[in-house]
């Protein structure tokens, strides 16, 4: 039977635990792994532009042995030019698997649905659950342990967010969250864990071993900008936000960023920034979710 990667929901622990031991092993030992999905193909359908989702998917394949398609926005026009249903059914013919990076986390429910080959959720408005993986695991590598860690997250109540709620609760990591009032986490998912709550973001980050933040305003919010810059204005990650952290605290986003917004140059660039090891991490992950889906 098919299994797809949609939401960290329907992961188990141990299942999160088996990943983040096959990236260990895909870090160490890339050339062992270079066949493992020779004549697999991964569709990439991307109704919203991408950096580090779509390069680490495509290296990712190409790495295991397997062949990409990249369907831009235009070329399927998904649910306009061609309904999700039909579109799942066609793909399911040609490719092994679909991954998918929309604005309505219903269209991935949909695919999946439909789809006789495992889709992948690659960001809806509701999970990025790939991100919050490499999140979670970069920071395992960093203290060799997730129990007894404590990450603060600074800023929207995004996708991004509820998405390492859930892997916090998967994993034993103490999460805080820091936003607005208004713009906190989806509060069924909240209610999931056992995360805190705070609306000032220097009690959230008090004691904490690593502080994290993402854009204000995501893809699709252009217009709320410069209502958002407003409401966020106290919940910037800077220097003397730091400072309220532990001493040694690591910093994180999930990128892009827009410096001096939500995060100050001096602290993205800083020693402590593990930025692009996490950036980095997406692939690794990634590899290793493939892997798990695919290689039967």
């Amino acid at each position: 039977m098919k299994k797809d990667f949609i939401t960290i929901k329907d992961l188990t622990k141990k299942e999160i635990e088996d990943i983040f031991k096959l990236t260990g092993q895909l870090k160490k030992h890339k050339a062992k792994f270079n066949r493992v999905l020779t004549g697999k193909t991964l569709a990439l359908i991307f109704q919203k532009p991408s950096n580090r989702t779509r390069v680490s998917f495509e290296v990712g394949m190409c790495q295991l042995g397997g062949n990409s398609i990249y369907l831009a926005p235009h070329e399927i026009d998904l649910g306009v030019r061609e309904s999700i249903r039909d579109a799942a059914m066609t793909l399911s013919r040609y490719v092994d698997a679909i991954a998918l990076r929309t604005f309505k986390h219903d269209d991935i429910l949909e695919m999946a649905k439909y789809s006789a080959v495992p889709v992948i959720n690659g960001l809806s408005d509701i999970e990025h659950p790939c991100q919050a993986m490499a999140d979670v695991y970069t920071i395992k590598e960093k203290f060799g342990k997730l129990k007894g860690i404590t990450l603060a997250y600074v800023g929207d109540g995004n996708n991004v967010c509820s998405s390492l709620l859930r892997a916090c609760a998967k994993c034993d990591l103490r999460l805080n969250v820091a936003a607005p009032k208004g713009y906190e986490p989806d509060n069924s998912i909240l209610k999931e864990t056992s995360a805190n709550l705070f609306y000032n973001s220097s009690e959230a980050v008090k004691g904490a071993d690593v502080i994290y933040t993402d854009v204000w305003a995501s893809m699709g919010q252009e217009k709320e900008a410069e209502i958002r810059k407003k409401a966020f204005k106290d919940f910037q990650v800077n220097r003397e936000l730091v400072k309220s952290a532990k001493k040694d605290c690591l910093i994180m986003h999930c990128l892009p960023a827009h410096r001096d917004e939500e995060i100050t140059a001096d602290v993205i660039d800083g020693a402590n920034s593990i930025v692009f090891d996490q950036a980095e991490n997406r692939l690794h992950v990634q590899k290793a979710i493939l892997i798990k889906l695919l290689e039967r």
